[in-house]
């Protein structure tokens, strides 16, 4: 091929023979990047190769929009968010146009929530092109991309087998060009993740995929890692350089980087069918409108302009079908970024972005280029800069038509134009790190501030630079002024990081937000905070003074249910079911976490939309289980007051519970039920159809399930306590509604336990029925007490009494005498390994059962030491015989006790009946015909001496 590249190829042709001894594969390379520049400069629609975030991109963009004025934009990004750009003067740059979907239809589930970020900085071509062509009258933007459905159909994971990752080996340039890459989150703080997880496209990735040629130029060029070495070798040249000396040497690189990439078929397939699609679309709009390629740019990744496909160009000839996409349904907004997120999705050096931006405006000033910003953008700045370009005549011929000059060989053989030192520049950098990092608890002085520009000087120097970079400058200041230790919580480079410009955040505007998110700042007003901007502020709410605020109170709780933790956390008040809130505390971040609040806005219009679908999702997923239905209901209740949406996930609950084979969520179903009863009962005439159904299913469900559970060893005894919890607590409901006792009776038969805990807790179930007396139930602890080989396993029968306070709280007394017992007579090597269990349990299933124990402890044991010695536990003092004279007892209790048997022998008939009614038959010690109210007093004086103090009075 002749033409203006002719001489290149030639000295190509010389270099080839003389380096690789004949000509061969390396000629090949070197002439084949010359016909792809060749073939791009002569293709008649103007392809703009870009770099993303490059400063010198950007320049040359404003530049060439300028003297081209074209009529038809074709911009490199997904062609679904086209709508969502014009939203972009609403909101604070940089921000990321997001496509999200929630729910997959044509993808495996477990991709399940898909989302793609694509972010745009002002110093970015790309937003150039997008002011451009949304301000300019008469100007159409088309994006040609693929769509977002598409990312994901052509996605690795999706790919046929034998077209797997790039081999392990080129993880150092693993990043495509102008393609999809997983969010890495940085370290460098919360500011890194505001792209969650999302797939990050990008326009314009320059980056070597083969792994050593990017370790020769970083070692060669002296630098730590890539975006140095463009910052250095590439962006300063060409942003100074005129329009085709940017294009050719764009292209050149596009097509090294292209030609020496490893071979990995899947990434080459993508590569090529995503340049397939954008030609295609290009000529399918070109068909269309009849729009000239003359009047046209494309504006698209350097890597992606140096195509090869058949497609390439309005006269390509190879076809390609797209296909279809998938009846996923997708929502667009726009969601808050940084640069910090810029970087870690993108595999980019700390920092650089927030360089590319200082550049940026440094080269606005110093080429005097008006750059493009969108009408009416939020924080963009204002004025013209001092040197403007003329604007040039637009050329109506086409670009096919004009010779194109050869600049690309000029700009090899040149050598480096000089940037001299600055030194203004460098010295004001020097005093501004040193005043910052005092202000960070550093010990640094004016001397630092000598030793950093002059180290400055000297590293630019040793690195073969004529000025030192913003790379050199961090540099020296690290090496100057952080000593042995960082004293406070940033270091010196983070401190030039944010002396170049920062991380700046950006922000998406009220106009842009979803309306949910409007919603939401719309029904908050009453708060009277600025709830955009970021970072936490403390709304109090006095909802007895002004009852309106009961409304934010109902959202702020809800989004604490739907956002991530932070983003509304409650310092004073609770929501408890039956319960009026008073007076609440909040500290709201809705600022900070703006991303979480727009993806709400893809779920619905309003947030009580999207909990009652959350809700729904939780009641019918295929994992869902009776207690997390029950939650569903106790949320739908709590939040949304909705007793239609409560009966119908009830149902759902009464569906689920019939079907568990399982008893692990036992605990939480107990729990759930208990709470859910106790409010319908305090506020509702009548209980609901839904819960009444629950208990009397439930009854009988667990009845069935716990001869089971007693024998199977998986079971645990806290979901057997809890089962048996339901049985007892319930009973009485369940058998007003039709159930039948003697099915728990035949339960608790044919239950025969082989763990010492729960025949523990069998013992507790058969006292509460009456099948096993407390006498009884206390000679076989005694048994077990005194039987050596069952001595070390005991303390796991004592696991089994206390969980049987859940479902028989009666036994509290007996517990307490139990592990008194147990303290008392188990030897040391049984009961202090016991003791860790026995704080576990309490700790983890004794919520409610610790404050039984202590009640009952208290009552049991002596308030003050000084009775401890004389004091005798009650299970241990020896009965009244029946008939015996209480004389003596009385006599043992102390003076007192005769004037509780002087006020009920001067009330015989009372004492009579209150005795037959108990059951007692005994006979009158004085002589008074044999009633039984005598054996009564005897037995109980203590009794009989509080009531006679009572009606005596003092």
């Amino acid at each position: 091929m002749s033409g203006t590249f002719e001489a290149l190829r030639g000295q190509l042709h010389q270099a080839a023979a003389t380096f690789a001894d004949g000509p061969g594969a390396l000629e090949g390379i070197l002439l084949g990047i010359v016909d792809d520049v060749d073939r791009a400069v002569r293709e008649p629609l103007e392809i703009f190769p870009v770099c993303h975030h490059s400063p010198a991109s950007a320049i040359a963009m404003a530049r060439r929009l300028r003297d081209k004025q074209p009529k038809v934009v074709y911009l490199e990004l997904c062609e679904d968010m086209a709508p969502l750009l014009t939203e972009l003067r609403n909101c604070r740059l940089p921000v990321a146009v997001q496509a999200f979907a929630s729910e997959v239809d044509g993808f495996p589930a477990e991709w399940s929530p898909l989302s793609v970020i694509a972010p745009i900085t002002e110093a970015s071509a790309e937003y150039q092109a997008i002011a451009y062509a949304l301000d300019m009258p008469g100007v159409e933007l088309v994006l040609v991309d693929r769509s977002s459905d598409h990312v994901f159909q052509w996605d690795e994971r999706a790919a046929p087998p034998g077209e797997g990752a790039a081999a392990p080996d080129a993880v150092p340039a693993k990043i495509a060009p102008a393609t999809i890459a997983p969010a890495k989150i940085a370290p460098a703080g919360e500011e890194a993740g505001l792209h969650g997880d999302a797939v990050g496209v990008e326009i314009g990735d320059l980056r070597p995929r083969f792994a050593e040629l990017e370790e020769h130029l970083l070692r060669h060029g002296r630098v730590r890692h890539w975006s140095e070495w463009w910052h250095q070798y590439v962006e300063q040249p060409l942003g100074v350089s005129d329009h085709d000396t940017y294009r050719q040497v764009m292209f050149l690189i596009g097509s090294l980087f292209r030609r020496l990439a490893p071979g990995d078929p899947h990434r080459t397939r993508v590569d090529e069918d995503r340049e397939r699609y954008m030609w295609t679309r290009m000529r399918e709009h070109l068909a269309a409108t009849g729009a000239d390629p003359a009047d046209c740019l494309y504006v698209c990744g350097a890597f992606h302009a140096a195509s090869r496909v058949a497609e390439f160009g309005v006269h390509g000839s190879g076809t390609f079908e797209i296909s279809p996409r998938t009846a996923t349904t997708w929502q667009h907004g726009l969601i808050p970024s940084s640069h910090a997120a810029i970087e870690a999705q993108f595999g980019l050096a700390a920092g650089s972005v927030s360089i590319a931006a200082t550049v940026w405006a440094k080269n606005v000033r110093r080429t005097g280029t008006t750059p493009y910003r969108l009408e009416g953008q939020a924080g963009a700045k204002k004025g013209v800069p001092k040197k403007a370009v003329a604007k040039k005549a637009v050329v109506p011929a086409t670009e096919g038509s004009l010779p194109v000059a050869d600049k690309l060989t000029g700009f090899l053989r040149r050598p480096p134009a000089l940037d001299y030192l600055d030194e203004a520049e460098l010295l004001d950098w020097s005093v501004e790190i040193v005043r910052a990092a005092r202000r960070n608890g550093y010990l640094a002085s004016t001397a630092d501030a000598i030793a950093v520009f002059e180290t400055s000087i000297l590293l630019a120097g040793m690195r073969d630079r004529a000025k030192p970079t913003p790379y050199d400058f961090q540099d020296a200041a690290v090496t100057c002024i952080e000593k042995d230790s960082v004293p406070g919580r940033r270091d010196v480079r983070r401190l030039v990081e944010i002396m170049m410009g920062g991380d700046r955040i950006g922000q998406v505007g009220y106009d842009a937000l979803p309306p949910l998110a409007r919603d939401v700042h719309d029904r908050l007003a009453a708060l009277n905070l600025k709830l955009q901007q970021r970072g936490m502020q403390r709304a109090l709410l006095n909802i007895a003074a002004q009852p309106e605020l009961g409304r934010c109170s109902d959202v702020l709780w809800m989004l604490r249910y739907l956002m991530p933790h932070g983003a509304a956390r409650p310092i004073m008040g609770e929501r408890r079911l039956g319960e009026r809130p008073i007076q609440e505390s909040w500290d709201l971040a809705l600022g900070t976490h703006q991303r979480a609040l727009i993806e709400l806005g893809y779920e619905g219009v309003s947030i009580e939309q999207v909990l009652e679908q959350r809700l729904r999702r939780a009641a019918y997923g295929p994992q869902a289980t009776a207690a997390t239905v029950l939650a569903a209901v106790e949320d739908a209740t709590l939040y949304l007051r909705s007793r239609r949406l409560a009966d119908e996930l009830g149902a759902r609950a009464l569906d689920v519970l019939s079907a568990e084979r399982t008893v692990a969520g036992a605990p939480e179903v107990l729990a759930r039920a208990r709470r859910l009863l106790a409010h319908y009962r305090t506020s509702e005439a009548a209980l609901p159809g839904w819960i009444e159904s629950f208990v009397k299913a439930g009854y009988a469900h667990y009845c069935t399930l716990l001869p089971t559970a007693f024998a199977d060893e998986d079971a645990t005894v806290r979901p057997v306590a809890a089962m048996l919890g339901f049985l007892f607590s319930m009973e009485s409901l369940a058998l007003s509604l039709g159930c039948d006792r003697a099915q728990l009776e035949l339960a608790v038969a044919q239950s025969h336990p082989q763990d010492p805990a729960k025949t523990a807790l069998l013992w507790a179930a058969q006292t509460q029925l009456g099948h096993l007396s407390r006498a009884e139930l206390r000679g076989r602890c005694d048994q077990l007490l005194g039987n050596p080989l069952v001595v070390p396993a005991y303390p796991r029968y004592l696991s089994g009494f206390l969980h049987a306070l859940e479902p028989v709280p009666g036994l509290a007394g007996f517990v307490v005498e139990t592990v008194s017992n147990a303290f008392g007579r188990l030897p040391d090597p049984v009961l202090l390994p016991w003791l860790p269990i026995l704080i576990t349990t309490l700790r983890s299933g004794g919520a409610e059962l610790a404050p039984l124990l202590v009640r009952e402890a208290g009552r049991t044991f002596p308030g003050r030491l000084a009775a401890l010695d004389e004091w005798v536990p009650p299970w241990r003092a020896q009965p009244v015989p029946e008939g015996a004279d209480a004389v003596p007892a009385r006599a043992a209790r102390g003076p007192g006790a005769g004037q509780g048997i002087a006020l009920l022998a001067a009330h015989p008939a009372t004492c009579d009946a209150v005795a037959t009614l108990l059951g007692g038959n005994g006979t009158w010690a004085t002589g008074d015909g044999g009633r039984p109210g005598a054996a009564l007093a005897g037995r109980h004086p203590d009794t009989a001496l509080a009531l006679a103090t009572l009606l005596a009075g003092p």
